[in-house]
């Protein structure tokens, strides 16, 4: 039952065995992420650097003697059984879709997969900005190259996953989210330069804690508003003569400026993005943790203003947190339209800090918020 990336997890191999009669072969798993700064960057070459969270997808798996792919979810469906034939997945707009993809594009890739078993649950709440579709994908990719013997390394796994998400599923999303369940870890921050896939762990310092919290206000990247973001980036790119974003600095926002709105704002916040992960992670390495809530802070009004993929209840929390002593900053998490916001607090009171935000959160909003991370007991 143990092998590369894989784990043992009682509760989920009895919902296998209850499901399918037999016990899994292996258990798999893959985490969240929260970024903490670097927001829609990765799918314009740009650079992230998001942060694995202890909130993981898990996925249990055993290989069948035919073609045929019976799934069951703990979250989606309980008790049921979707089934579909590997070689002939047909995209139905739902959560199989995810798991579809995975063997579809395993297959695409040249790799030889057949029918298996698969249970799944999920840790990462979802629509809450944490990635929960990368962890699933990550998941179940890991599941298949362990139950058949896949030589696919770990970046390339997240690549296929991304084009899972992209080509099959329908979301435009980019790498950052895959690169990070495939190789994030929570005791670093995972700094990408998604043009080359280059990475570099950066520690996150020991004098910081994090806190991740959830508006309940949930989004879907496969939701219009995603893809036309990044419709609108590609369209800039196209009047300022370039290939990508990437290729465009700071020193040119006069440039930018001259686009027609909204593309002279969601180019702008892209380019600024960009510096502000570079002086994020400068200010890491040189142990210069005041430089991180101005850093923070610009980004979030930047996704608020430039963007526009911020929502009331994001800003709300935003200014809740910044307003404490011990938070250091503070800023939307995750592609936006609601989801959660990420809190660097000063060591040892992120559960404190987290906790009042929330209670104030529900005071001022009505809405359902929750502590996501740093997780309860």
């Amino acid at each position: 039952m143990t092998s590369s990336g894989s784990e043992r997890l009682g509760g989920l191999e009895a919902r296998f065995e209850g499901a399918f009669g037999r016990r899994p072969d292996l258990v798999t798993s893959a985490p969240g992420r929260v970024n903490l700064i670097g927001e829609h960057t990765d799918y314009n070459d740009g650079f992230v650097l998001p942060l694995a969270v202890p909130l993981r997808t898990r996925v249990a798996v055993a290989r069948r003697q035919d073609d045929l792919a019976g799934v069951t979810s703990r979250e989606r469906d309980p008790g049921q059984i979707a089934e579909y034939r590997v070689g002939q997945e047909r995209r139905r707009r739902d959560w199989l879709d995810y798991v579809q993809g995975v063997s579809w594009v395993l297959r695409e890739a040249g790799h030889v997969v057949s029918g298996f078993d698969l249970a799944l649950e999920s840790g990462v709440p979802l629509g809450s900005g944490l990635a929960s579709s990368a962890a699933l994908l990550l998941a179940v990719a890991r599941a298949l190259r362990e139950a058949f013997g896949l030589g696919v390394d770990d970046v390339t796994l997240a690549r296929l996953a991304q084009r899972a998400e992209v080509e099959f599923v329908g979301a435009r999303v980019g790498i950052m989210d895959q690169l990070c369940a495939s190789l994030g870890d929570e005791a670093h921050a995972l700094f990408v330069d998604t043009r080359t896939l280059g990475y570099e762990r950066v520690p996150f310092p020991a004098e910081l804690g994090l806190a991740v919290i959830e508006s309940g206000v949930a989004h879907s990247n496969a939701a219009g508003e995603y893809n036309t973001r990044r419709s609108e980036c590609e369209r800039a790119c196209e009047l300022l003569g370039v290939a990508s974003l990437r290729d465009v600095g700071v020193d040119d926002v006069a440039r930018i400026d001259q686009l027609p709105p909204p593309l002279d704002g969601r180019a702008r916040h892209v380019v600024t993005e960009n510096q502000r992960v570079l002086d994020t992670v400068a200010a890491l390495g040189d142990d210069r943790l005041d430089a991180l809530g101005p850093l923070l802070a610009a980004s979030h009004a930047s996704m608020r203003d430039d963007y526009e993929v911020s929502v009331p209840e994001i800003d709300l929390l935003v200014e809740l947190a910044t307003g404490r002593a011990d938070v250091v900053g503070a800023r939307l998490t995750g592609g936006g339209f609601g989801g959660s916001i990420v809190a660097l607090t000063r060591a040892g009171r992120e559960a404190e800090a987290g906790r009042a935000i929330v209670d104030a959160y529900r005071a001022r909003s009505g809405r359902p918020g929750r502590l996501l991370v740093p997780t309860s007991p």
